[in-house]
């Protein structure tokens, strides 16, 4: 399915295909992440996962609950929301990438938009990633995921139904 972005230019819509190992989900989605972040505008993840977070994230994942805290107190963050959904990351600033890195392949929910658009879209706590790229991202994505031994059939075309 191709879309047209408010560039111009045209989005394939791609999800992740089943059969990889987690290690090889989590590397997949770290790099959807890299190489679509110049174009990610906002995004958030909540701090929720079906599984313990792993101990290599666990840091991260107390990190980004301090960042909602810190939000909530400087009233940028309703007080009265949960404090692990929603959590908005700064794509700009390298340590909070970092967190949304880290977390996304495990949270029930991670998000990046482009305006009102989303581009990049994870869940379940891994199982689920859906991006929106355009043909030099894609060519690009699958570059790095060889670079790492990963097959281009990590990610399918999403099949919209009509």
């Amino acid at each position: 399915m191709r879309v047209i972005n408010q560039d111009g230019g045209s989005d394939h819509e791609l999800v992740l295909a089943d059969g990889m190992s987690p290690a090889d989900v989590v590397l997949v989605h770290r790099e959807a992440l890299r190489v679509l972040r110049s174009g990610i505008d906002t995004a958030h993840v909540d701090a929720y996962s079906d599984d313990p977070w792993p101990p290599a994230v666990v840091h991260s994942y107390e990190r980004v609950l301090s960042l909602a805290r810190e939000a909530a107190a400087h009233g940028t963050r309703p007080r009265r929301a949960d404090p692990g959904m929603g959590i908005d990351i700064d794509v700009r600033d390298d340590a909070q990438f970092e967190l949304l890195l880290d977390l996304a392949p495990h949270a029930i929910n991670a998000e990046g938009r482009r305006g009102d658009r989303l581009v990049f879209g994870a869940g379940d706590s891994g199982t689920s990633l859906w991006i929106a790229v355009t043909r030099e991202q894609e060519v690009e994505l699958l570059s790095r995921l060889d670079a790492l031994g990963i097959p281009p059939t990590a990610f399918a075309v999403r099949q919209r139904n009509h």
